[in-house]
């Protein structure tokens, strides 16, 4: 009798892991083959020489009441103390479920209302990896959902300004992970 209510009970998880599941929030980042970063979208600078083209994302299953979202690219690994910001823009409207392959480039097409950030580099735009010689990096691809229809930032605003006000107004997050090494 137990084990039976055993089955019965790990069906029911299993069963409403998928249910969870079917409605998750989830990025798909078209950046490379298995989790590997592509060239084209590495630096063309900082002593390499990729394309420096953002990646197409798309995202889906946003949470109930998104009025806009945030999306980033950051490097925990970088050897600064505190990680890389590659890739910071603001103020995407709620309609919005896709980049397209060089949106975060100059001339790239964001949405109207979207707001480039200068990341680290002091440069607004997308500025592709270049880890130094050694261990692959960890490159973070993340779409935030707001509950604000936009952040409120000031003409020089940071990358860690935005992640301040992208957490207090946040309703989830969905992220993609890929390597990159030379």
């Amino acid at each position: 009798m137990k084990s039976s209510l055993r089955l019965t009970l790990a069906s029911f998880l299993l069963a409403a892991a998928g249910l969870a599941q079917a409605g998750e929030f989830r990025l798909e980042v078209d950046a490379g083959a298995d989790g590997q970063l592509a060239p084209v979208h590495y630096a063309n600078s900082f002593g390499c020489s990729g394309g420096n083209v953002s990646p197409a994302l798309r995202w889906s299953g946003a949470p109930a009441g998104t009025r806009s979202f945030v999306v980033t690219l950051y490097d925990p690994d970088a050897p600064t103390g505190s990680g890389w910001w590659h890739w910071v823009v603001a103020n995407l409207p709620a309609d919005t479920d896709h980049l397209r392959a060089g949106a975060g480039n100059p001339g790239g097409a964001l949405p109207a209302g979207a707001r480039s950030i200068a990341g680290d580099n002091g440069e607004p735009g997308y500025l592709g990896s270049c880890p130094p010689p050694g261990p692959a990096h960890r490159y973070v691809f993340t779409v935030h959902a707001l509950k604000v229809e936009q952040l409120d930032l000031p003409a020089r605003a940071t990358p860690a300004l935005v992640g301040f006000y992208t957490w207090a107004h946040g309703l989830g997050k969905a992220s993609a992970t890929f390597l990159g090494a030379r």
